[in-house]
């Protein structure tokens, strides 16, 4: 997966310029469906046990049942059955039909004669034959199929395999073309079955190539061209991306973005016809009350509210306030507005993805966060605002209240509940009117098995060099771990699992990142998503870009990790708090200093557990990268130092000999001469020190 082409300009802003490429050490696994391998890692990963069944559950699992029913290929299962058929059909055939070997004709086998023979026998032979099959001597003999014509047809055979052994001139058509009569004639036929090629059928035939070249050939190549032209590689249409275009602004936050989301062309199919307005009244009173849509009310702002109200067209009205009695969890007390309610959000989050696409286009740092946590949302089911609690079950707005008593202004993360002492922690939710005893346990089973992807060093680095100099391939590698909430007796980071080793070279897989299929090793999926009310699986992924703080702009666009390298669980399923690495490569800025960045890692599954923090990119001038390899470099001894002998004795050849330096030969000034001969000093005496 490629990002888009930047480089930076020097006063804090990149521009295009370079290739971006997600190197993230891993390849997609795949399981293998009814016709081909199947990508999805929805089918692949892990689940998170819990016992939990949300309200409406029915509901979310029949959508869920739904979009599998799609993902079957059914249609193209049957059409491929009658393929295979129809193939199976005509191997048969080919089995039980007779095969018809034309015969070579052979003037031999027609007299009955041996090839040995002479022409006196051949003659003689004949003489004979003449005698009882010349028509004129041989009779009809109907009860054994013999008739007249049958008995001239043979005696004319015989006459001419006759001539062809005699006669000099219909010998050499028979040697020539393999028939006394010279070249024959021949006709290729085509196995058509009989009605195909009748008089009759003549025009029905015409009028079945007509349809098939002339509407079905060109409806189905339409079909499929201009499908694939109505969609973008997100997998939107192509007017969903123009109406999202529209509805793009930069300021706008989470709750501005499900606004723009409901303008998808994508809710057609979900309310079409009558069911744009079939409740519309009934749900927005539900939504939009006091009493049962505060929660979203207190979400909406001033400017939110004001565009639902203003909106006139009755689908994106139902479309958008369905959102948000999703976001909301509001109880809509109509099972087909509750379904309606649970389909809308994965065509929105798919839309998420396309609204994400805009915003990295224009490079708005906020406009990227506030497409990432709305993809949050979305997933867990919650309003902007909400409390991260909420995501664990049984957690109402009531119960992430109490939990967060000391709390006045931010939210409580699921990290930090987790790590409060035990008995104050259980006495903050268990309480009547709260959690009970066994909600409290579900809740923090589920807690202990959210994957955390926590960073412990992220650093710059070029593949092969101590330093990073201007415009060269840079590799922003972050070294992170998997540490659930609550997790106890975590082991301390070997320092060797933080280095990065160069890999040989030429190993342009290690190199970029990239995993050969061939090294035997699997990708590891962290466990679906946590997401109850989602009514789709959904598999984690992480967001790891660069920000400039100064300006609010993406100084290196988003590299996306799914996939890891290393093991997360154990066998048992408990976690190994193995050290993940993930590298993302770019180009170095072309002028030497010192670049400040934000790094923004963002899962886009679970809301509070985003990671942020300053990075800093040291670019050297390209001459200090060339004064340390000077450095670097050891001189050979001279053969009169103990290091020179024992070089000499080592490789058994004879020394060299030593070039004189007087001073006819220095055609140089004397600080070069000085200069050499100070080197050599120098390395001598390191040569003998490490001797």
């Amino acid at each position: 997966m490629s990002g888009t082409d930047y480089t930076y300009d020097g006063e804090g802003q990149f521009f295009p310029y370079f290739i971006v490429t997600l190197t993230s050490f891993v390849t997609i696994p795949v399981t293998y469906s009814l016709l081909k391998p199947s990508k999805e890692l929805e089918s692949t990963a892990t689940r998170i046990s819990s016992e939990f069944s949300p309200e409406h559950a029915d509901l979310v699992e029949k959508q869920r049942k739904k979009q599998k029913r799609r993902e079957r290929r059914i249609k193209r299962a049957i059409v491929s059955l009658i393929g295979w058929s129809v193939i199976a059909g005509m191997i048969y055939l080919i089995i039980v039909t007779a095969q018809n070997v034309p015969k070579i004709w052979d003037p031999y086998d027609v007299l009955g004669v041996s090839r040995s023979a002479s022409e006196k026998e051949i003659k003689r032979h004949y003489r004979k034959l003449s005698l009882t099959q010349h028509p004129d001597k041989r009779r009809e003999d109907l009860e054994r199929n013999i008739t007249a014509d049958a008995i001239n047809d043979h005696w004319v055979e015989v006459t001419k395999a006759f001539k062809a052994l005699t006669d000099e001139e219909v010998r050499n058509n028979y040697i020539q073309f393999g028939h006394p009569d010279g070249k024959q004639s021949f006709s290729i036929g085509i196995a058509l079955p009989q009605w195909l090629v009748s008089e009759e059928s003549g025009k029905y035939v015409l009028l079945m190539y007509a349809l098939a070249l002339g509407v079905i050939l060109p409806y189905t190549v339409g079909k499929w061209w201009y499908g694939t032209q109505r969609m973008t590689k997100e997998k939107i249409l192509i007017a969903s991306a123009g109406n999202l275009f529209r509805e793009y602004d930069n300021d706008q936050g989470e709750s501005g973005v499900v606004g723009a989301l409901s303008s998808g062309e994508e809710f057609n199919d979900v309310l079409a016809g009558h069911k744009a307005d079939n409740g519309l009244a009934k749900l927005e009173q539900k939504v939009l009350s006091p009493e049962t849509g505060a929660l979203v009310l207190g979400a909406l702002s001033r400017k939110d509210r004001q565009k639902l109200d203003e909106l006139e067209d009755s689908r994106r009205r139902k479309v958008l306030t369905l959102l948000w009695a999703y976001l909301g969890r509001v109880e809509l007390e109509d099972e087909t507005l509750n379904e309606e309610k649970y389909e809308v959000a994965p065509i929105a989050l798919k839309l998420n993805e396309g609204y994400t696409s805009i915003a990295l286009a224009y490079g708005s740092t906020k406009a990227v966060l506030a497409a990432y946590h709305t993809s949050q949302l979305l997933i867990q089911s919650l309003r902007p605002g909400a409390s991260p609690l909420e995501q664990l079950p049984h957690f109402t707005p009531a119960v992430a209240h109490a939990a967060e008593a000391e709390r006045s202004r931010s939210h409580l993360s699921i990290q930090e509940f987790m790590h409060l002492p035990v008995a104050e922690r259980k006495a903050r939710v268990v309480a009547p009117g709260l959690l009970s005893g066994s909600q409290y346990t579900q809740a923090l089973a589920v807690a202990s098995q959210i994957p955390v992807l926590h960073v412990e060093k992220p650093f710059f680095k070029v593949v092969g060099e101590r330093f990073v100099t201007p415009s060269s391939l840079v590799q922003f590698v972050v070294k992170a771990r998997f540490i659930p909430p609550g997790s106890t007796n975590v082991p301390e980071v070997n320092p060797k699992d933080l280095l990065d080793i160069d890999p040989d070279e030429g190993d342009v897989a290690a190199i970029t990142g990239r995993k050969d299929d061939r090294s035997g090793q699997k990708p590891i999926q962290p466990p679906l998503a946590h997401a109850p009310y989602y009514a789709r699986d959904h598999a984690p992924k992480w967001h790891i870009f660069l920000a400039d703080s100064k300006q609010g702009r993406i100084a290196v666009p988003p590299f996306t990790f799914s996939t890891f390298d290393k093991p997360i669980l154990d066998e048992s399923g408990k976690p190994t708090y193995n050290v993940q690495t993930l590298k993302m490569q770019f180009g170095a800025p072309p002028q030497p200093g010192a670049y400040t960045f934000v790094m923004h890692m963002i899962c886009d599954s679970y809301i509070g557990m985003d990671s942020k923090m300053e990075v800093t990119l040291n670019v050297e001038d390209a001459s200090k990268a060339e004064e340390v390899e000077e450095e670097g470099e050891i001189s050979e001894p001279d053969e009169d130092t103990i290091a020179g002998q024992m070089r000499t004795l080592k490789s058994g050849g004879a020394p060299a000999p030593k070039k004189r330096r007087g001073v006819d030969d220095d055609s140089s000034d004397g600080s070069d001469t000085e200069g050499d001969v100070e080197s050599e000093s120098e390395t001598d005496t390191d040569t003998s020190d490490e001797e």
